[in-house]
């Protein structure tokens, strides 16, 4: 009997040891947890591929609602999820004669921040990927702050004017400025060619940078096209 009772006692002391131990693992878990709700994560998608298909974005291998279509941005969406990974892949229908490797992003995103994936370059050349973080110290009153984005496949480097004084000087194919202030106001920037300045490969007349705001310009297309793929460019307001 007293046997009995010592090895009732030590499987109700292993059982209690165990159960401790499930909880543990079960709180650890759901402190890990990737819900971006109430994150305030924001997060757009800006296809600059010229011959790239639309693409759809997956997150947790699920699709994201809406396709993106070269060369307009999807505009910021909020995130109910970050679980990695996040995927690019060909929109449903698109030719699959033109194929290219799945974009596999797991960068881990933070509160209160916003992202922007560009896709750039050319299906038969290299297709890339530039995850871009768009939150930044904000500026010095009166002032905001531009960047710059080169996404004209097989561009020399580009130059942009603000209001007839350089702002960016060679910025080559695929490289994103960091954000630089100027005062705020009316702008018109030019983009050209840093070989060739006085020719002006696009415009952007009457853009206003306000008093705090971040903005991201952008090139895309291919310079001497007149198509489809022309070289143009546009402005995205990041807050």
């Amino acid at each position: 009997m007293v046997k009995i009772l010592r090895y009732s006692c030590l499987y109700l002391f292993l059982s209690a040891i165990a159960l401790c131990f499930c909880w543990s693992l079960s709180s650890c878990g759901k402190g890990a947890s990737t819900s971006a709700v109430g994150s305030n994560i924001q997060y757009q998608v800006v296809n600059l591929s010229p011959d790239l298909h639309p693409v759809d974005l997956y997150i947790q291998f699920r699709k994201n609602s809406g396709s993106y279509y070269y060369p307009s941005p999807s505009g910021y969406f909020t995130l109910t999820t970050i679980d990695t990974p996040f995927q690019i892949r060909p929109a449903a229908g698109t030719n699959s004669v033109n194929t290219y490797n799945i974009f596999n992003l797991d960068t881990i995103l933070r509160a209160n921040y916003k992202y922007t994936l560009f896709i750039t370059g050319l299906v038969q050349d290299t297709v890339r990927a530039i995850f871009s973080i768009d939150t930044a110290h904000a500026p010095a009153v009166g002032r905001g702050k531009i960047r710059f984005l080169n996404g004209s496949p097989r561009s020399q480097g580009l130059n942009v004017v603000a209001n007839g004084t350089t702002a960016f000087t060679n910025i080559k194919f695929q490289k994103l400025t960091a954000f630089t202030e100027i005062p705020s106001g009316n702008y018109t920037f030019n983009i050209v060619q840093a070989s060739n300045p006085t020719v002006i490969l696009k415009q952007l007349p009457s853009v206003t940078v306000q008093d705090g705001k971040l903005y991201t310009l952008y090139s895309y297309g291919l310079v001497g096209r007149t198509d489809t793929a022309a070289f143009g460019g546009g402005v995205i307001v990041n807050r």
